[in-house]
């Protein structure tokens, strides 16, 4: 069933790995100056699909060859059982959710389907992952032309960072890891997360203005979740507590990073964002005011309008 918010001739499959990738590709633009800006990948975030850039991806592909996919375990992508670090493999369908596998579905994608250059565009869990890719893509000998990270997750809970937790949560710690693990707990965790209201109180917060927060986002968010094995991407994805950091990717990287960041974001504070000027490869930073974690939803025209020249810079590896 056809629940997206796309044109149908714009929805296309793609075969990874044995997985079945939905993906969406905006017309080609007809340049006006015989010449088309390259192209550009929307990488939603934990949760969230392809149809996320809805406001976005259709007003920016009048520029660029805009793509949009659904990272695996997510939208209408396959959804394969997970198989978290130490567990073994007791089936071929099994999967390894992570940044580094969803890095390498966003490289092989950008490899296989997208004509260059290429810019990566994240929120959240996509900007990591997007960030991971830009590496891959580096150490492959085809560098994105540039990164554009939207209030990228900090991933606060990761054993890296576990020093900053408060006591008692770092000597929950091991309790955490051992109950998140069990099949039967995060199937009931899923299940009530899963419903209409519980998904419209987290747009709240997220989208502090409630601009957008419409009947077609909530509907375009729970119809993948309860899809079949929709809690098997939950499971890997909450039990990701060695994997990687947004600074330790942007230490690393040559690839030229834009960061846009809603100051009101209720889960990646702005003051840790900021810190990330200091790595090389960002060359641009800029804070929107009064917008939470998914700026280019809750005010599209806002984001649209800082995007588009971001797009346009003929960006140059900065470090």
């Amino acid at each position: 069933m056809n629940n997206s918010v796309y044109p149908h001739p714009w929805l296309q499959r793609w075969n990874w790995r044995q997985q079945t990738i939905s993906y969406v590709r905006a017309p080609s633009p007809t340049a006006t100056d015989g010449q088309i800006q390259g192209s550009v990948l929307f990488i939603h975030g934990f949760g969230a699909c392809k149809e996320h850039w809805r406001h976005n991806l259709p007003v920016l592909a009048a520029e660029h060859n805009a793509y949009g996919l659904d990272l695996l375990g997510f939208g209408d992508s396959s959804k394969p059982r997970s198989r978290l670090a130490d567990e073994p493999i007791d089936s071929e369908a099994s999967w390894r959710y992570g940044i580094e596998s969803w890095g390498e579905q966003v490289h092989d994608f950008v490899h296989e389907l997208m004509p260059g250059p290429v810019q990566l565009i994240g929120n959240s869990i996509g900007g990591v992952v997007a960030l991971e890719a830009a590496r891959q893509l580096e150490q492959s000998g085809c560098p994105a032309r540039q990164v554009i990270l939207i209030d990228c997750a900090e991933r606060a809970l990761d054993d890296k960072r576990l020093a900053e937790q408060p006591p008692l949560r770092r000597l929950a710690r091991p309790l955490l890891k051992a109950a998140v693990r069990q099949r039967w707990l995060t199937e009931t965790l899923y299940r009530t997360l899963v419903r209409p209201g519980v998904i419209r109180g987290v747009l709240a917060q997220a989208y502090p203005s409630g601009r957008n927060v419409d009947e077609q986002l909530v509907q375009l968010l729970l119809h993948p979740a309860r899809q079949p094995g929709a809690c098997e991407a939950f499971r890997g994805f909450i039990n990701l507590f060695n994997d990687r950091l947004a600074p330790d990717l942007l230490a690393r990287l040559h690839t030229p990073v834009a960061m846009l960041w809603g100051e009101q974001d209720p889960w990646e504070p702005l003051a840790v964002a900021q810190s990330w000027q200091a790595f090389p490869c960002v060359h641009h930073f800029e804070s929107l005011p009064r917008l939470g974690h998914c700026p280019h939803d809750e005010d599209p025209d806002v984001v649209n309008a800082k995007l588009k020249p971001l797009l346009r810079l003929e960006a140059t590896p900065a470090c």
